[in-house]
């Protein structure tokens, strides 16, 4: 297949990177924990921050990463779970806000790719629960955002039609095909196309935790049905994110790299080596 011609900024990196387990795989055996970041900034230009998920982000934190960068790289920030996880419409504005105050840093650095939105396959597409999206962007508005909608009911035109108002980008998943999961559709909302490769297991999928749940190695022909997609979406998105969060043993660094390989013999990414 003949890829189309594009001039999207395409960044390919994982779903964090503080993982003990990766030395050996990915890390130096004897590297520092502190020297995590620099050495992952060597080898790729973004990364999904998920430990803001687990508590609001603090601004020295994020200065303190972005002092221990080797080369610049962009961060997208997985949003706080009291925003998307433990919804109370009351108490929305002040954790937007704290959240907001916490990733000040990147915002100022010009290094904020995207904050991601995820939401449980619970979350259900009926007037509460669509009240409560439309106030969280809301609140969240002039961040670039992107929401993951892991429920196949929010997937319709209306939706669709509602987040390319207000420029959010909808999260595009490689995940296992069960029912009640979001199709295998590549719709762009956005400037920004957002891509998340959870792996395929679906024996895990809704009975394992948070790490059997993503163990995954993707091989390489799975990995080369997406270089034809990742042209056509780069025809339509001014950028485009891409992590990996099958982060167990290591497979989402090496997956990303191969991943990156891959692009770049195809002409959509200068050669990485």
């Amino acid at each position: 297949m003949e890829l189309p011609i594009i001039g999207s900024d395409i960044r390919i990196g994982t779903s964090g990177y503080d993982y003990p387990e990766w030395k050996g795989s990915f890390y130096p055996v004897n590297i520092a924990r502190k020297d995590f970041l620099g050495f992952y900034s060597e080898l790729f230009n973004t990364l999904e921050i998920n430990f803001t998920y687990y508590g609001q982000p603090r601004p020295e934190i994020f200065d303190k990463m972005l002092g221990r960068l080797r080369r610049p790289i962009d961060f997208s920030v997985k949003a706080y779970r009291t925003l998307t996880h433990e919804r109370v419409l009351g108490s929305l504005p002040a954790s937007a806000h704290k959240f907001r105050t916490g990733i000040r840093p990147l915002v100022q650095a010009g290094c904020l790719a995207a904050v991601l939105l995820e939401f449980p396959s619970s979350f259900h597409y009926c007037t509460g629960e669509r009240i409560y999206l439309a106030r969280l962007l809301d609140e969240l508005e002039g961040l670039p955002l992107v929401v993951e909608l892991r429920n196949a009911e929010w997937y319709s035109a209306r939706v669709l039609e509602a987040l390319r108002e207000r420029n959010v980008g909808l999260c595009i998943l490689d995940a296992p095909r069960l029912p009640g999961l979001p199709p295998a559709a590549d719709l762009v909302t956005a400037d920004l196309a957002y891509i998340r490769f959870h792996g395929r297991n679906a024996s895990s999928w809704w009975t394992g935790d948070a790490g059997s749940r993503y163990e995954y190695f993707y091989n390489t022909e799975e990995l080369s049905a997406w270089v034809p997609r990742l042209g056509a979406l780069g025809a339509q998105a001014r950028r485009i994110r891409i992590y990996f969060n099958n982060h167990r043993r290591g497979n989402a660094a090496a997956n990303a790299l191969d991943f990156a390989r891959l692009a770049a013999s195809s002409g959509l990414l200068p050669d990485p080596s």
